[in-house]
């Protein structure tokens, strides 16, 4: 697999990373860790160098299994990591916390669960209103003086944010949504992004799975599927969005693919310093995936998906309510 550089710094990666959430969280039932492992085994055998877990995965499940995964090729691969949620004894997730002495405990933990003396990539996983970004950047740019972190990085932060948050320690990345069905980072993220030479992890490059051409109207999820929880995922929403799974069905025809290697190509043709991280529990969709690689898209077929897509209005918050509330602006 052909590797990408994360902006200006020399974290090198694999052009398409594996996110790890949905194995333990998210996406209903946990998948057997067993199953899990050999995925994200599989992953590391067919390319794939970055691998993206969280703390409140789970929580902590993720980052234990994605440890144990990966600790026979650790010399091989860029395990990120987030920091930024309260979680209780129990394992119960509160709200944002990104006290410094708060990233400090967590981050001990976080070492031990994915068994590893450095943390590659540390991302503060939302913005906290109540902790000054430059105090949560000058503490993780404490922690790579003393050698656990390597970078830092921000999820879902604003453009001021980014900036006083770089102007302490080198932001390495930022990881936010970005698909064709979700293009707002093109405003304003992207030019400053590409200005100060930080690199763009986007997560949910396939829509969360809409763009697969898989779900529909009907489709109904788990109980504790977090997209039951989604405006953009409701019934009447999932009908009037199909528009956009049309669109990326009709270039999958022609370019004699799939609806996500279309959807997963279109991203990697932004920027060279744009590394998606789609997720799957299924080792056919991870191929699938990893396809997209080889999927070129010319300067015409782009102007022709901007054209179409300019014509789409998709309906639906991304968000519920109240994780609206948690993206900085």
């Amino acid at each position: 697999m052909q590797q990408r550089t994360l902006g200006n710094s020399d974290l090198a990666v694999s052009a398409l990373g594996l996110g790890c959430m949905g194995l333990s969280f998210g996406l209903g039932t946990a998948v057997a860790t067993p199953q899990a492992i050999a995925l994200i085994r599989a992953a590391v055998e067919r390319g794939v160098t970055f691998f993206d877990t969280a703390q409140v995965y789970g929580p902590f499940t993720n980052e234990v299994v994605v440890g144990e995964a990966l600790a026979p090729f650790r010399d091989r691969v860029v395990i990120a990591t987030k920091f930024g949620f309260e979680i209780d004894a129990d394992g119960r997730q509160g709200g944002l916390n990104s006290r410094p002495d708060h990233i400090r405990r967590m981050t001990e933990g976080s070492l031990e669960r994915l068994g590893v003396e450095t943390i590659d990539l540390y991302y503060q996983h939302r913005v906290d209103p109540n902790v000054p970004i430059e105090d949560v950047a000058g503490t993780v740019k404490d922690l790579i003086r003393e050698g656990k972190v390597r970078h830092f990085g921000l999820s879902e932060a604003g453009v001021r944010t980014i900036r006083r948050a770089h102007a302490v320690q080198p932001v390495t990345a930022l990881q936010s949504e970005y698909s064709l069905w979700w293009r707002e980072p093109e405003a304003e993220i992207l030019p400053t992004l590409e200005e100060l030479g930080i690199g763009f992890v986007p997560f949910s490059p396939l829509g969360k799975g809409f763009l697969t051409g898989q779900i529909d109207e009907t489709t109904t999820f788990a109980s504790s599927d977090f997209r039951n929880t989604v405006p953009r995922f409701t019934p009447e929403n999932r009908k009037a969005n199909q528009a956009v799974v049309a669109l990326v069905r009709r270039m999958a025809v022609r370019k004699q693919a799939t609806p996500a290697q279309i959807a997963l190509a279109w991203v990697l043709s932004r920027k060279p310093w744009i590394v998606p991280i789609p997720g799957t529990t299924k080792l056919h969709r991870l191929e699938e995936n990893l396809g997209a690689e080889a999927v070129e898209l010319t300067p015409d077929d782009l102007r022709e998906i901007a054209s179409a897509v300019a014509e789409i209005t998709v309906q639906g918050a991304r968000y519920s309510e109240g994780g609206q509330r948690m993206i900085d602006r």
